[in-house]
């Protein structure tokens, strides 16, 4: 299957394997020889590569990767609900489900296919999933890598119910870094956050710039459209641009939260940050067919 356009280059690539669990997943490959790797377990991307073969996502050494068990990494999808804010397991269920190929998709622009390796998916309710959320929906996500090495997740949710319903909704971008205390975030100054750690009081960043010393578990309101984290050991930031998704959230669980969760490493946390492109504070509502767009897009530079 080859989605690079007419002139059809070969080393655009879009692969379809299984994992060890006979679970589908998807690798992307660009002509540079950057990748992505997509799971159908979640419609999560559990790997993202340059073109030197550098993992840029963390995913922990504990992770399970059987269902109904949301994968520790890469980058987990939070739908119809963030976090344990509502009435649904934590993050919501479409992290769990198994989520299909979709070999039709509805059109999106072309500069979303022209000269990218990309996948399109698909996420139905379930008669299960109907009893803790009875809404239908249609759930569409592209994830594609651009020649550039740029890896874009584009979610189009659609209500295909005879009434409106809301949601919140992340994607819970795990990176990789090489220690935390060496790290910083840009673009958060200035804005105000819920502090979960503070039984979500609203707080406003005083800091030029966002860094760690401690636990960290925050939802940034309405901040800017690109924000950037950097490495300074590895001399690389990631900049992530949001479309649609106002919110970031940042989470970092420290030494003492990381000892109480199974699926996680004790030292792991100077190795990662999740900071996630979001729409918490103010859910999306969708009346009968209309649907909602959210874009993530990452991408790694040099920095000083």
């Amino acid at each position: 299957m080859n989605h690079s356009g007419a002139e059809s280059d070969k080393r655009t690539a879009v692969e379809v394997t299984k994992d060890k669990n006979g679970i589908g997943q998807v690798v992307l490959r660009n002509p540079r020889g950057a990748s992505a790797r997509v799971s159908l377990h979640g419609g999560q991307v559990l790997s993202w590569r340059t073109e030197h073969d550098e993992e840029l996502l963390f995913t922990s050494s504990k992770a399970i990767f059987k269902p109904p068990k949301a994968v520790r990494g890469g980058i987990p999808i939070c739908f119809p609900q963030f976090g344990s804010r509502g009435l649904l397991e934590q993050h919501g269920f479409a992290r769990n489900k198994i989520w299909v190929i979709d070999e039709n998709p509805p059109p999106l622009h072309p500069n979303d296919s022209n000269g990218k390796a990309y996948i399109d998916l698909l996420l139905k309710p379930s008669e299960e999933d109907m009893k803790v959320w009875p809404h239908s929906f249609e759930f569409r996500l592209r994830v594609s890598l651009a020649e550039d090495g740029y890896l874009t997740m584009i979610s189009r949710i659609r209500n295909i119910n005879c009434k409106p319903f809301s949601f919140s909704f992340a994607y819970r971008t795990y990176v990789s870094i090489s220690d935390i205390s060496e790290v910083r975030v840009e673009g958060l100054e200035t804005f105000d956050y819920l502090d979960n750690l503070c039984d979500k009081e609203r707080f406003t960043e005083q800091g030029d710039a966002l860094t760690f010393e401690s636990e960290v578990d925050r939802v940034y309101l309405s901040s800017l459209d690109v924000i950037a984290v950097l490495d300074h050991e590895r001399k690389r930031a990631f900049t992530i641009r949001r479309e649609g998704l106002p919110d970031v959230g940042v989470w970092n669980p420290w030494e003492k939260m990381s000892k109480s969760i199974a699926d996680f490493g004790d030292e792991e946390y100077k190795r990662m940050l999740c900071v996630d492109g979001a729409a918490v504070e103010k859910p999306i509502t969708l009346r009968p067919g209309e649907e909602w767009t959210g874009r993530l897009e990452l991408s790694v530079v040099p920095s000083t």
